[in-house]
């Protein structure tokens, strides 16, 4: 049975294959359309998804508490950060800026999340935990992706 770290990388490489590929998109494109659709849908669903099942319960416990905070505080930057993409025209060239800067923030999120709060997160959830945790996420993310974000 796959645990919640599993779970959630699986989800990760999806994410930053959508963001690497969006922003070498151009102009008012179908593709550059349908790329940053699925980038939002898979980020908001996945924030979600990983606040419910991951962030909450690490939050209980002193050592994951402020990693935690941290990390659900970037989410909410990458919200801003779709909303304000949302609001600009496929053929500026601010939104290639844009794009860039949402680009490198899921990276970095990402990056930290894999570095830094697995590992802390390792050493606050038993294995049991782990696993419901895996299954609880792939259940919400499902439920998740099909809103009409």
């Amino acid at each position: 049975m796959m645990n919640i770290f599993e779970a959630l990388r699986k989800d990760h490489d999806i994410q930053r294959k959508l963001a690497d590929e969006l922003i070498e998109t151009h102009g008012d494109s179908e593709s550059r359309d349908e790329l940053f659709n699925e980038l939002k849908t898979q980020l908001k669903a996945h924030a979600t998804s990983e606040e419910r099942n991951l962030y909450i319960p690490l939050m209980e416990d002193d050592l994951t508490q402020e990693k935690s905070r941290h990390s659900v505080a970037e989410h909410h930057e990458m919200d801003e950060m779709i909303a304000a993409l949302e609001e600009t025209d496929y053929s500026s060239p601010a939104w290639l800026v844009e794009a860039k800067k949402l680009h490198h923030k899921v990276h970095h999120h990402l990056d930290e999340e894999e570095h830094e709060v697995f590992q802390m997160a390792g050493k606050v959830l038993t294995e049991k935990q782990k696993q419901q945790l895996a299954s609880d996420y792939e259940i919400e993310m499902k439920q998740q992706q099909k809103k009409d974000w």
